[in-house]
């Protein structure tokens, strides 16, 4: 049985998916459990002599396409390719570097306070027809802090609405929406990027050879995201769940001393610490500038075709990125006080990477999972197969990539986790998109629609019971079933918004970021395997 906060056994159809999802193994033995199901169907497809014509290479004994066959995990060559290329396989997978670099940066920022202090000043003085809009608009920009936006900005709204005579529960659900069900909406691109594009690189690698990832492939895309999100969470805010909270009764608080934890103003170190940033930010895009247009321009490759004299400068963002969080952390926490040598810098640099260990169990794990599948060629055969299948079927592009929207939103109820996620879908999917003309980035973008909608109505979210508990401090009755119920009008408008949205981008064929449209040519084949979809 499950039981919510209140001691009620938590029914319909909340305790099934609680009930159902406890029952999966962490994402980590998820993935070892899914290798093992992997070898098994690697094996049956080698004796049963699973094939396909290979879209993009040729038998140069032939000169036809070649023949790509299923084969088994359990050869002798996989074997000792599992256990020799074991450190290999997994420092090699594309998402490590990505996440440990931009982490190095992101890291100080958040640990010097930087995010923390970014989140208040920007709520902390909204005026109150505006409160709703700037806490969510607050909440989706915070998805650049990961966790502090949760710990920091979450609680700051409902005390922020409290303060205004609003119910603070609302300010709670408003930035649970914006952190949360908009994990994907931002302004800037961010960590979540170099995450997924390091995955989906590695699932286009996995069929066509080498690929380099735009991390800022889905850029366009994502701040459409925040302008479209903000009205949806503004309205359903304002208009369907502060009314069906009643008005705000301070005798039902439980709040443990919260007041007192309130509404601070600003430090004067904190101010100058944040005019600092501010500052090193600018340094940081200037620098970047200077480096793409200034002399020798060292970010744009002179002798390429004008679609690819950009690669270097998309391949820098990783660096960008990582250089742009530390310098404003570095910065911040020098004026703030909360950096007093360059000690204290590395030393939360090193408290970074800490955080990062669970993350590096799971890569482990999905790197070895990745590589097999690549081992077993069976990503191959699908995505051929699926391509062909997908193709004949006349589906135009978007009712496809609505569905991976739609398949993406079930699956987070079950796996929370996005990374892992993606790194299941991704070798299937991207490979076959891009065999119906329909690039990585949008196979991306498509994902991320789904992944962030249904964030708020699961409790297999990891920070579900933590946002109960926020909750709990100002209305102690309110339980399991209460925030589900309250978050279920969030995750609806998100997804219904999110699949226009991708609908009409699609329609459009509108850019998703520099250099990164919806549409491709199918990778090149002597025998065409499937037709491009009608866009």
């Amino acid at each position: 049985m499950v039981e919510a906060a209140e001691g009620r056994v938590q029914k319909g159809i909340l305790g099934w998916i609680e009930r159902t999802g406890n029952r999966l193994p962490d994402p980590v033995f998820l993935f070892f459990w899914l290798i093992a199901v992997l070898v098994a169907v690697s094996v049956v497809g080698s004796l049963l002599g699973w094939s396909v014509l290979h879209p993009t290479e040729i038998d140069e004994a032939t000169g036809q396409a070649q023949v790509i066959a299923a084969t088994s995990l359990l050869s002798a060559e996989n074997i000792q390719r599992l256990w020799v290329e074991m450190p290999a396989t997994f420092t090699h997978f594309h998402p490590l570097g990505y996440v440990l670099v931009v982490m190095l940066g992101a890291g100080v920022a958040e640990r010097a306070g930087l995010f923390g202090t970014a989140m208040r000043a920007g709520v902390r003085n909204a005026p109150k027809v505006l409160l709703t809009p700037i806490v969510c608009l607050v909440g989706m920009m915070g998805n650049l802090a990961a966790d502090a936006a949760y710990v920091v900005l979450i609680p700051l709204a409902g005390i922020i609405f409290h303060a205004a005579g609003r119910h603070p529960v609302a300010g709670i659900a408003a930035a649970f929406a914006g952190v949360s069900g908009g994990f994907s909406a931002n302004l800037l691109p961010g960590q979540l990027d170099a995450l997924l594009f390091g995955i989906t690189e590695a699932a286009v690698e996995t069929v066509f050879g080498d690929f380099t990832a735009n991390i800022a492939g889905n850029w366009y895309f994502i701040a459409a995201m925040t302008v479209i999100f903000l009205p949806v969470i503004w309205y359903v805010t304002d208009r369907m769940i502060e009314p069906r909270l009643g008005t705000w009764n301070p005798g039902m608080a439980g709040r443990d001393g919260l007041e007192e934890q309130s509404d601070r103003a600003l430090t004067d170190g904190e101010r100058k610490g944040l005019k600092r940033a501010g500052l090193a930010v600018l340094a940081v895009v200037a620098l970047w500038l200077a480096f793409t247009f200034g002399p020798g321009t060292p970010l744009i490759d002179e002798g390429a075709t004008p679609e690819a004299r950009l690669t270097p400068f998309y391949q820098s963002l990783v660096a960008g990125f990582f250089l742009l969080f530390l310098l404003a952390g570095w910065a911040y926490g020098a004026a703030a006080g909360t950096i007093d040598d360059h000690r204290g810098l590395v030393k939360m640099m090193a408290g970074a990477m800490e955080d990062l260990a669970y993350y590096l169990v799971l890569a482990f794990a999905a790197a070895h999972f990745v590589a097999m599948f690549a081992w077993s060629n069976l990503g191959l055969i699908l995505a051929v197969n699926g391509a062909d299948f997908l193709g004949n079927s006349g589906l135009p592009a978007w009712a496809l990539l609505a569905a991976i929207v739609a398949v993406s939103a079930l699956l987070n109820i079950f796996v929370g986790s996005a990374s892992a996620k993606w790194a299941l879908l991704a070798p299937v999917l991207v490979p076959m998109l891009m065999l119906l003309g329909i690039t990585p980035e949008m196979a991306t973008a498509a994902y991320r629609v789904g992944d962030g909608a249904t964030n708020i109505i699961t409790p297999l979210m990891v920070y579900f019971p933590l946002i109960l508990i926020f909750c709990q401090r100002w209305q102690k009755d309110f339980g399991l079933g209460s925030l589900a119920a309250t978050m279920l009008p969030y995750s609806i408008g998100l997804l219904l918004a999110g699949l226009a949205m991708t609908i009409g981008w699609v329609m459009l064929d509108l850019p998703l970021g520099p250099g990164a449209g919806v549409f491709m040519d199918p990778p090149t084949t002597v025998q065409p395997t499937a037709p491009a979809v009608a866009e």
